[in-house]
């Protein structure tokens, strides 16, 4: 492709000949762009970090601190709700007011909350200071993607480009564990919290210095009545997925949350249709393939990081592994991650969205098929495979659903369009543990009932905390309970997994459906300054 996408910056003249900046450059602006592209995945790679790192140092911060079960679960959830509660509208204000400047206050942010929490005498503190650091991350998140779209304008490069975002993006959710468990070993809980501080300033300090300033060329009045009601309403709807688990699904908050969110989100989608200028124009999901790019994007997320919350608490409390030697096990699924997302650019340039992307979502379903027939005596060899099917079927969905999005919208907008992608995943990712959480939960507590032995000893606790002690009774309570409560423990993780196997057939099915069969990036129209994003070029903006 040549030619920069509309909007994107400042304007490059263009010779008749076609010729890109980059080829007329030497290919110095390439290797800036690759350079620009190495430091917002690296602060993507701190933002999953920071999503899972803290999750086993729990157990310290109790023994510390002393947390109530509610206060805990909010330790742990409070980054997830400012992060998918906020991401939509911040995402616009980086296209309003620079997204390099956007990205640098966010990570700023990010490593002044994490000295809070660091330095915390109090559980009050911890939680403000975890959503302090969701608030920067929704800040910076989006601003990565739209920063590869402005300094990309080879159709290839940015797609590579978007297939390291998206292996980096899982990659480092995956890592947190890992890096956790040696940290807390090595020093105390609150190693978690420092750990952001440097690396947040110097990759802040590195953006300044090699990634460009991009903001929307035609900046206008922000859309603060969406901006509000899209807050309000994920915010509701990601805390009513946090709190269902622990309060039940039909519990009287709960269902009360999602009726708010319901009707804040209902709002903002009214208001959209209303306004002259929207935040996310309705004419962006009329047509084209971003709807079901979004809802695979859900699925995926969804499955994903459910999956992976199961498969550490069977690893931890049925087979007894340590949080490192979890840690360890599951760094096949980060390699098997990285493979699809690297296989998923050829998939696409060849076939066009609907190929990978389904292939991706059935190996989903697989992985899930895998999980279902894990025993509490079952070998590593069957997690590795399950983590194989999950970590190849999730790297070949995220990049090519990423890039659908992401053209879809001028390229002036690209914040708005990396903020929606965000957006989907982070709740996906948030309903996938919450949902599959509860269903463990649920048939693990029917299943304790329905056995003498663990009914007995373990009456007066939740599911929630028989799932945390499932494998590890104590001394006292001896082989039986050991094995009883394993046993029901894995009829709870295959209804789980028949759940997830359930939620990406559905996704395949819509995706072959619904996305592109052949159109493919070496035959369809380039998006260059003359020629907007269809469908929503002549979108006004903001």
């Amino acid at each position: 492709m040549s030619g920069r996408p509309a909007g994107s910056g400042p304007a490059q003249p263009t010779p008749p000949s076609g010729e890109s900046f980059e080829q007329r450059t030497g290919g110095a602006a390439r290797r800036r762009a690759w350079a620009s592209t190495t430091v917002v995945c690296s602060a993507l790679f701190l933002l999953g970090l920071d999503f899972t790192v803290l999750n086993v140092a729990i157990p310290a911060l109790q023994q510390d601190l002393g947390p109530s079960m509610a206060q805990t679960q909010w330790i742990v959830d409070g980054y997830a709700l400012a992060l998918g509660g906020c991401v939509l509208a911040t995402g616009t204000l980086g296209d309003t007011y620079g997204r390099r400047r956007a990205f640098v206050a966010g990570l700023l942010l990010c490593a002044l909350a994490s000295v809070l929490g660091a330095r915390a005498d109090g559980v009050e503190q911890v939680i403000a200071a975890r959503c302090g650091m969701g608030l920067g991350a929704a800040l910076f998140m989006p601003a990565t993607l739209a920063t590869i779209v402005h300094v990309f304008s080879d159709d290839a490069d940015r797609r590579r480009a978007i297939s390291l975002w998206a292996a980096v993006a899982g990659i480092g959710a995956l890592t947190g564990p890992l890096a956790g468990g040696w940290l807390v070993e090595h020093s105390t809980w609150r190693a978690v919290f420092w750990l952001n501080v440097p690396l947040a300033l110097a990759l802040a300090a590195l953006a300044l210095r090699v990634v460009p300033e991009s903001r929307d060329g035609r900046p206008g009045r922000l859309d603060r009545v969406g901006a509000a009601l899209s807050c309000a309403g994920l915010l509701v709807l990601v805390w009513a997925v946090i709190e269902a688990p622990g309060r039940g699904w039909t519990s009287t908050t709960v269902v009360g949350a999602f009726v708010v969110a319901a009707a804040l989100l209902g709002l903002f989608v009214a208001w959209q249709a209303r306004t002259a200028r929207p935040m996310v124009p309705p004419a962006l999901f009329k047509r084209g393939p971003v709807g079901p790019a979004c809802i695979a994007l859900a699925a995926m997320s969804f499955c994903g990081m459910g999956a992976m919350f199961v498969l550490t608490l069977y690893l931890q409390q049925v087979r007894g592994h340590s949080p490192w030697e979890a840690g360890v096990r599951t760094i096949p699924l980060s390699l098997a991650l990285a493979a699809g997302a690297a296989l998923a650019p050829a998939l696409f340039r060849h076939f066009g969205a609907r190929t990978p992307v389904t292939a991706g979502l059935l190996l989903v379903a697989g992985a899930f098929a895998v999980m279902a027939g894990l025993e509490t005596g079952s070998g590593y060899a069957q997690v590795l495979a399950f983590e194989a099917l999950v970590g190849v079927g999730s790297g070949l969905v995220a990049p090519v659903a990423t890039e659908l999005v992401l053209t879809a919208v001028p390229a002036a907008r690209s914040g708005l369009g990396s903020a929606l992608n965000d957006a989907t995943r982070q709740v996906g990712s948030t309903l996938g543990v919450a949902v599959l959480g509860s269903v463990l939960a649920t048939v693990f507590t029917a299943r304790i009932e329905d056995r003498p032995a663990a009914r007995d000893l373990l009456r007066d606790r939740s599911g929630l905390d028989l799932l945390a002690g499932a494998g590890h009774p104590g001394p006292a309570t001896g082989s039986v309970l050991a094995h009883e409560t394993g046993a029901a423990f894995v009829d709870g993780m295959t209804a789980a997994a028949i759940a997830g196997a359930g939620a990406a057939l559905l996704a395949a099915a819509l995706s072959w459906r619904r996305l592109p069969a052949c159109e493919s990036p070496r035959t369809g129209p380039s998006r260059t300054a003359a020629q907007p994003a269809d469908p929503v070029a002549a979108v006004p903006h903001r």
